[in-house]
């Protein structure tokens, strides 16, 4: 099937990959043409793993194209993806402007029917929004007659994993009440839906609340964990006990009840203060949102006052070795990271920071460019040279079985403060590091 993706982003170029990887004719277009060069090139503007090899070898086959050119793309395929972003807006709502731009695009392109797929995580009622636009722009041309339809097709990609997450969905939500247009998706969605049914058909607007209701939900067990872990440390009980205890609960599970220094990234920050700007325009009071949404401001704060309370509030003028940059491991990516708070927190109190990450170097250095205070290091070895202390701030892999001898020998304190609990408290005790970490008395 032919297809067309608005947007080389995470989301765009992920889908359009796998999408192509199973033998689909899949063009994305961009209005960067910088950025359309560069992947005509084999450069991928983001870090997930996997996305590299697929976009390559499917390039070379021909399954996957790139374009600027806005006439090609909605002539090419007859289910267009909007997989643009949709940033916060001032007030924290989600910002529509680049999805209704594509739309009306689309509409003074095309020539034949299409189905229009919002991929974009939206608010509900932008299918309305899309159609109307792109109705009054066919009224405008006179073209009154052609025929298209809206659906909502929401991602839930997990970044760090977004490939095998496309490749192997656990769901595929088709928002839609035209049976020939869910039809046609569940044809492009087959290659995908072989071993059991994956797809959940349901109406457009079910299917746009569903996105928001999801990672809402999922921002609400991680805000709950760091509460709890706050109480355990006051109680004098152990948060992770704690969480294996409430974990082995079929009903609970073990996934998102790790503590740790808050959740950042793409999603769930924008998306919980989006349903919440939903509600308050129905007068409706999201009360449970707005906790999860200030639980989690004030969790990122929480490293850097365990290290202000450990120094005697005497920062400045130290030096402190920082593991982790990005928001989570397997990406680059550092939009609301709990890394950037505490960095800026330890600059205002006067103290500086070596930083290494396995990713995100160069996102770390096109934020903060060449400022004095921020040293990125080689490796994560050659960010305790001069350091007071050492600071763990993302759970990458290659820093949970370091070398602690190493550590405490070039640490002039040997102190780890460890905002993700990946290390053993009492190994680390028994080998003289005072470890401070989260939910622990």
């Amino acid at each position: 099937m032919k297809v067309t993706i608005y947007g080389v982003g995470y989301v765009g170029l992920v889908q359009g990959a796998v999408l192509a990887e199973v033998g689909h004719d899949v063009l994305c277009v961009d209005i960067d043409e910088s950025k359309v060069s560069d992947l005509k090139e084999g450069h991928i503007p983001i870090y997930e793993p996997g996305l590299e090899c697929l976009v390559k070898n499917n390039f070379q086959k021909g399954n996957l194209k790139f374009t600027a050119n806005q006439q090609e793309g909605v002539d090419h395929g007859g289910i267009q993806f909007i997989a643009v972003g949709t940033p916060p807006d001032e007030d924290g709502s989600a910002d529509l402007k680049y999805v209704l731009a594509v739309a009306k695009n689309i509409a003074s392109h095309m020539s034949t029917s299409k189905i229009i797929v919002n991929k974009s995580t939206v608010p509900v009622g932008t299918a309305d929004k899309v159609r109307q636009v792109v109705q009054a722009e066919l009224n405008r041309r006179e073209k009154h007659n052609l025929d298209f339809d809206v659906i909502s097709n929401p991602e839930f990609l997990k970044e760090g994993s977004a490939v095998t997450d496309c490749m192997r969905p656990d769901r595929i939500v088709i928002g839609t009440s035209c049976s020939a247009s869910e039809s046609i998706m569940r044809e492009l969605y087959a290659p995908f839906n072989r071993n059991h049914e994956k797809i959940v058909a349901m109406d457009v607007r079910s299917a746009e609340l569903t996105k928001y209701a999801a990672n809402c939900l999922l921002a609400t067990k991680i805000s709950f964990m760091n509460e709890i872990a706050g109480l355990s440390e006051l109680l004098g009980a152990d948060i992770e006990m704690v969480r294996h205890g409430i974990g082995s609960d079929p009903r609970i599970g073990y996934q998102f009840i790790y503590p740790g220094a808050g959740y950042g990234g793409s999603c769930f920050p924008k998306d919980v203060q989006a349903l919440i700007r939903t509600a308050e325009s129905l007068d409706f009071d999201a009360g449970i949102l707005k906790s999860v949404e200030k639980r989690n401001k004030e969790q990122k704060k929480v490293v850097f006052r365990k290290i202000h309370e450990f120094f005697n509030g005497q920062i400045s003028g130290r030096t402190f070795a920082l593991w982790g940059l990005s928001f989570k491991p397997n990406t680059d990516d550092m939009r609301e990271a709990p890394s950037r708070i505490l960095i800026e927190a330890l600059w205002a109190a006067g103290a500086s920071v070596r930083a290494y990450d396995p990713e995100a170097m160069n996102e770390a250095r096109r934020i903060y460019r060449d400022d004095k205070n921020l040293v990125l290091c080689e490796d994560k070895y050659a960010t305790l040279k001069g350091a007071d202390a050492l600071i763990v701030i993302t759970e990458w892999p290659e820093f949970k079985a370091p070398d602690f001898e190493k550590i405490t020998s070039k640490l002039s304190t040997p102190a780890i403060f460890d905002g993700r609990n990946i290390y053993c408290k009492t190994e680390l005790e028994k080998l003289g590091i005072s470890y401070v970490s989260i939910g622990r008395k």
